[in-house]
């Protein structure tokens, strides 16, 4: 019989993920597998997997080595490669932790937008600096139904289309991939936010995640979000010179976003470690195949 295969169960405002510790990257972890393991009925459920690497030890984030011992190797629900998860990074500190590879305080995570900072804190929420992000030029258009709404380009290291609408119920049932167009803005598709105002400065949003479906939460969504919000309120903090604070609900709870200045952002909230246990490696070897 096979060795079974370690793995953790965690989640940040709900948005949850199966957590695959393989510091010396020894695992195939095939699209089809990690499929598998996050189908809510026949695996272990998740919107993706956390499969935590040795940054030395993989291919992709060898060049970062020396900033970050640890590699996010991130894969969407569907088996595909994101970029970046900003609920994940903090998932995936907090594994570090759970796990004893750190401690309260700052560390850096290496991931496939580049190299993030994180800060653990004592009352539990973790900090994540999301670095900077860029707004493609170009209208882009929203349509659910019989309805359309001009968003917002936004990229965060992965792209967000961002909509403020007057219901979030009018995003529908989000199922499938809201359609934006033009399509060639996002030749490798889009992360979908649909968002209404809470109050000053205070919003709430539904997204659909490329690759995963609607999420409980999205971190780079909620970027994504406050930096569309600041842009149309007029508290641009490159214009301002003041930072940006707005607090954002999402569906599994409620993320903290400041942008400051010089652009940096930085998400703030919970993350949990909820179980752990072993995958049976003839399973997931089968599900592979």
């Amino acid at each position: 019989m096979s060795t079974p295969i370690a793995f953790l169960k965690g989640h940040g405002t709900e948005n949850d993920f199966v957590i695959v510790p393989d510091p010396e990257n020894a695992l195939d972890l095939s699209p089809a597998a990690v499929a598998a393991l996050c189908d809510r009925r026949a695996g272990i459920g998740g919107d993706g997997v956390l499969h935590v690497v040795r940054s030395a030890a993989h291919p992709e984030a060898r060049a970062m080595a020396g900033e970050a011992e640890w590699f996010m190797d991130y894969r969407n629900g569907d088996g595909s490669v994101a970029e970046m998860c900003g609920n994940g990074v903090r998932v995936f500190a907090r594994y570090l932790q759970h796990a004893g590879h750190v401690a309260e305080g700052d560390l850096t995570i290496a991931t496939r937008a580049g190299v993030r900072t994180v800060h653990i804190a004592k009352d539990g929420d973790v900090t994540v600096g999301m670095g900077r992000a860029r707004l493609p030029e170009g209208d882009v258009t929203v349509t659910v139904d019989e309805r359309s709404w001009p968003a917002r380009n936004v990229n965060m290291g992965n792209p967000h289309a961002v909509a403020f609408v007057a219901d979030l119920a009018h995003a529908g049932t989000l199922y499938d991939a809201p359609p934006v167009s033009p399509r060639a803005a996002y030749p490798d598709g889009v992360n979908v936010e649909f968002v209404v105002d809470r109050g000053p400065r205070h919003v709430a949003m539904r997204v659909h995640e490329r690759g995963s479906g609607e999420t409980r939460s999205c971190g780079t969504g909620a970027c994504a979000v406050a930096v569309a919000a600041a842009r149309r309120d007029g508290t641009d903090p490159a214009v301002t010179g003041t930072p940006a604070t707005y607090t954002v609900d999402v569906p599994g709870g409620r993320l903290v976003i400041t942008e400051r200045p010089d652009g940096e952002i930085e998400m703030t909230g919970p993350a949990v470690i909820v179980a752990e246990g072993a995958i049976d490696a003839d399973w997931l070897a089968r599900a592979s195949g």
